[in-house]
C-alpha cells in the first residue's frame, strides 16, 4: 500500500517594499528613507558651504597676496573689503526672517566700509564711525532677549582696565569717539554672549580683534598683529553670518 505523499511546505509570502510615503518599490522609499535619515541643517550643509565658497576664495586672496598697509590704495581696500562683501551677499538664501537678514547684511556693509576706511590713516575716525554704526545694527538683530544681565559685570571687569590704559594713550581728539566705540562694543558683545550659539563666538572674536587692533596701534605694537587681527575679525564675521542659516531657537528669560 502506497503511502500518501509529504505535504508541500507553505509558500513564503513576498512582502512588499512599502516606501515611507506609502509608494511600492524602491525608487520612492530611498528618497524619502533620506529625509529621514538626514536632518534639514545636514541637507542644508552642502548648499551652505556652496554660497559661502566666495567668502573663503576671497579670504584666502587677502592673505596670499597680503598687500603691504604702507602702500595704501584701492586695490587693497577692495580686496580687504571683499570677503566681509561675500558674506553680506550669501544671506540673500538666509532662513532668518526678512528684518533679521536686512540688518545682518547692513552691519556687513558699514564694517565693509569701515575696513576701506581705515585702509588710510587720514579716515580713521570714518572708519570708527562706520563700525559704530555695524555694531548698532547687530545689537538691533541679536536683540534683548534673554536678557542675562549678570553678564554685563563680567564684561566690565575684563574691560575697563584695558580701556582705562588704552585711553592714556589715546591723542585727546580721539578720545570721545573711541569712549562711544568701546561702549557700543561692550553692549554688543553682551547682546552677543547672551545669544549663544555662533553669534556668542562672533562677537568674542570680534571684540579681540578689535582689542588687538587697538593696542598695536596706540600702546605697543605686538608681534604678528595684523594676521591675528584679520584672521579673528574674518572669522567673527563669519560666525555672526552663520547665525542666519541657523533655525531659530525659543528665547529663555
Amino acid at each position: 500500500m502506497l503511502s500518501p505523499p509529504p505535504p508541500e511546505p507553505p509558500a513564503l509570502t513576498q512582502v512588499p517594499f512599502w516606501g515611507v510615503n506609502g509608494q511600492h518599490g524602491r525608487s520612492g522609499g530611498g528618497s524619502a528613507w533620506k529625509a529621514l535619515l538626514f536632518s534639514p541643517s545636514e541637507r542644508r550643509q552642502p548648499r551652505l558651504c556652496l554660497r559661502l565658497s566666495p567668502f573663503f576664495v576671497t579670504c584666502a586672496a587677502y592673505f596670499l597676496l597680503w598687500i603691504p598697509q604702507d602702500q595704501p590704495s584701492w586695490v587693497g581696500a577692495l580686496v580687504k573689503c571683499l570677503p566681509v562683501l561675500c558674506l553680506a551677499g550669501s544671506l540673500q538664501a538666509a532662513c532668518q526672517g526678512t528684518g533679521h537678514r536686512v540688518l545682518l547684511q547692513g552691519a556687513l556693509l558699514c564694517s565693509a566700509m569701515g575696513d576701506a576706511c581705515l585702509i588710510w590713516p587720514d579716515a580713521f575716525l570714518s572708519g570708527v564711525a562706520a563700525f559704530t554704526v555695524a555694531h548698532l545694527l547687530y545689537l538691533w538683530a541679536f536683540g534683548l532677549t534673554p536678557l542675562r544681565p549678570g553678564l554685563l559685570l563680567s564684561i566690565a571687569l575684563v574691560s575697563m582696565p584695558y580701556y582705562g590704559l588704552l585711553l592714556l594713550h589715546l591723542p585727546a581728539s580721539m578720545v570721545p569717539a573711541l569712549a562711544v566705540y568701546s561702549l557700543v562694543l561692550g553692549s554688543m558683545l553682551w547682546r552677543g554672549l547672551a545669544s549663544g550659539g555662533s553669534v556668542r563666538g562672533g562677537a568674542l572674536l570680534f571684540t579681540l580683534s578689535d582689542m588687538v587692533l587697538a593696542w598695536d596701534t596706540f600702546v605697543q605694537p605686538l608681534p604678528h598683529a595684523r594676521l591675528v587681527v584679520m584672521i579673528t575679525y574674518y572669522a567673527a564675521q563669519l560666525l555672526i553670518t552663520l547665525s542666519a542659516f541657523q533655525s531659530p531657537r525659543p528665547k529663555t528669560h
